[in-house]
């Protein structure tokens, strides 16, 4: 019966040829428009670490004077070096990270190879196994590292490209602002997309591609980059222990939402003793966000992604209104051959079944073209100037989307055209033929 359907569409394509392409543009430009920021907003949109998302949060404590204060004001986006250094210290989490970015001078001992600059994290031990960071060659350092200050470093795939030739360079030697580091670990590829660990940088861009001990960059004195906010005055080092000033961000793993509930828990004794002893003035307030909420907090998603979102959906409105009365001129121009079908037998369930199969293979059509469409719309995006723009690729779920809705688009269009081409009664038909 399905191909007694078909061949009756095929049919009805060849004879209104004009109008059936008219149809597929419709649809194949709302599919398009659409898919093409629907993909955009997936991709930057999506769980940087699946894996692991529930189990990780981001600590917010509020160390500020009482200058400014208004009751239910947000705490700072960071933590002071105080806080972060005592937090791992108690280690009262599964696993337990502070971290800042940075950037260091490295200085190649290959022959033919100018120093130059290179982005840096400083972060404590548990960076790697709690963000789930591959490793190429080697691993991350120890606990017992980070607290004896040790001069050990690890770097990313391409680094270890463009200084080693992609050889296995654990043990040795790299020189960073004219300190030399022993390398204990080469980062496989690794891209978390956005990079929800730290909010302060190109979410979107390129990764660090060295990354050391926090206690041995402070010793150091390494240069520091993202946000630093400060309340009163920091004097010489506003990085210094007692620095009144938060520019270091703190992440914990807690594998259950009990452990989480007593974090929590933590996290209000300690703001509470920190009031007790004068550094906190303000009332207790604290934040443990998981990684998803922690995005939508800070609208990780850019604006104009989402303004192109709607006017993506909003043009497929528009085109499939047009693929609705593209659909009623069409049916209705055939209500003397509808008319002699119901004559001789045909139901109005049958003529409803034609007109949606018509309208079903007007949306595969369109959903092929809407494809293309949606590729070369993706290649535009990619040529855009912002980071996130290069991230736009459309993967084999998306393209399952692109079809799924472009037929579903085409059969909501016909559903009126194929509702008032079954109500045409046979007799007025035959009477005017």
């Amino acid at each position: 019966m399905f191909g007694y359907y078909l061949n009756l569409a095929l049919r009805s394509f060849k004879r209104n040829k004009v109008l059936t392409a008219l149809m597929v543009l419709a649809i194949a430009l709302g599919i398009g428009a659409c898919m093409t920021t629907l993909t955009v907003f997936h991709v930057l949109s999506g769980d940087p670490i699946p894996s692991k998302s529930d189990r990780l949060y981001y600590v917010q404590l509020d160390p500020q004077t009482m200058r400014g204060y208004r009751p239910g004001d947000e705490p700072p986006a960071q933590v002071t070096r105080f806080d972060a250094e005592a937090l791992l210290r108690e280690r009262r989490g599964d696993r337990q990270a502070l971290m800042t970015s940075g950037s260091v001078s490295v200085t190649p001992g290959r022959a033919g190879l100018m120093p130059f600059l290179s982005d840096a994290r400083y972060a404590s031990a548990d960076f790697f196994p709690m963000f789930a960071v591959p490793f190429l060659y080697g691993n991350g350092w120890t606990a017992k590292q980070d607290d004896a200050h040790a001069r050990v470093a690890v770097i990313s795939k391409s680094l270890n490209q463009r200084l080693f030739n992609g050889a296995n360079s654990v043990g040795n030697t790299l020189r960073l602002d004219q300190s030399d580091f022993t390398i204990v670990g080469i980062l496989d590829d690794w891209k978390p997309i956005p990079a929800f660990y730290d909010m302060n940088q190109d979410t979107y861009g390129d990764r660090e591609d060295v990354f050391l001990p926090f206690s041995t960059s402070r010793d150091l004195q390494m240069a520091r980059g993202g946000s630093l906010d400060c309340w009163n005055d920091p004097h010489d080092d506003p990085t210094g222990l007692n620095a009144p000033c938060v520019w270091i961000q703190y992440w914990v793993q807690l594998d259950t939402s009990a452990q989480a509930q007593a974090y929590r828990d933590y996290l209000t004794r300690y703001s509470e003793l920190q009031r007790k002893a004068g550094r906190y003035e303000r009332p207790t307030s604290i934040r443990l966000r998981k990684v998803m909420e922690w995005l939508q907090f800070n609208k990780v998603v850019p604006s104009d992604v989402v303004m192109q979102l709607w006017l993506g959906f909003g043009f497929l409105l528009v085109c499939l209104v047009n693929t609705v009365g593209l659909l009623l001129a069409k049916f209705l121009r055939r209500s003397g051959e509808i008319g002699v079908r119901r004559a001789l037998g045909a139901s109005r369930m049958e003529i409803f079944k034609q007109c949606l199969i018509e309208a079903g293979m007007i949306g595969v059509a369109g959903g092929v073209v809407g494809l293309g469409l949606s590729l070369l719309g993706l290649w535009a995006v990619r040529l855009q100037p912002a980071s996130y723009a290069k991230l736009a690729h459309l993967d084999v779920g998306m393209l399952l989307v692109t079809f799924v809705l472009a037929i579903a688009a085409s059969l909501l269009a016909g559903l009126l055209p194929a509702w008032r081409a079954m109500q045409v009664t046979p007799a007025i038909q035959l009477k005017s033929q």
